[in-house]
């Protein structure tokens, strides 16, 4: 009897180095000062990309060229999540413990961006309030892994297509 591939095994694998690539990379945008720049920061989709191509391609070389549409969903999606959850925890832990002033820089952007449109006091500083409800350490997390889950998903819906290579009906 031949042992099938898990798919949690290779998501962890993947999963756990994505992050690590992104904690990275992530620690040397903030000490640079560089964490405000919306194309470095957009660039660790680029790392959660390659991590589920390459988990998937991974997968089917163990599954003796075979994957199907759903494992490959399933596969990115999972290690998304764990991109997403090692990666948000460690932005929690670098926010509260090493630099605690970024959640206070990105809505300083936020407020200068509000400025550059041409908004008025009133209506920044109401906007102002409500975005300072959304950012506690818990409400930051959880929305760091659902936007990569989600981001994950979407990826791996395109991803998976193409990768994929069904196993012949009669064999």
């Amino acid at each position: 009897m031949e042992e099938k591939v898990s798919t949690a095994r290779v998501a962890l694998k993947y999963g756990v180095l994505g992050s690590v690539v992104i904690m990275i990379f992530t620690t040397i945008i903030n000490v640079a000062g560089l964490s405000q720049n919306k194309i470095l920061s957009s660039l660790s989709f680029v790392f959660m990309i390659v991590a589920i191509v390459l988990s998937m391609k991974d997968f089917r070389e163990q599954n003796k060229g075979f994957m199907s549409y759903g494992e490959g969903l399933g596969l990115g999606t999972l290690v998304s999540a764990v991109m997403g959850l090692l990666s948000s925890a460690f932005t929690m832990f670098y926010i509260q413990f090493i630099d605690n002033t970024l959640l206070t820089q990105g809505m300083d952007k936020v407020r200068s961006d509000m400025e550059a449109k041409g908004m008025d006091d009133s209506q920044i500083d109401q906007a102002m309030e409500l975005s300072q409800r959304f950012m506690s350490p818990g409400v930051v997390f959880a929305m760091g892994v659902f936007m990569y889950i989600l981001t994950g998903f979407i990826i791996s819906l395109i991803v998976a297509a193409i990768v994929r290579k069904e196993k012949p009906v009669f064999e």
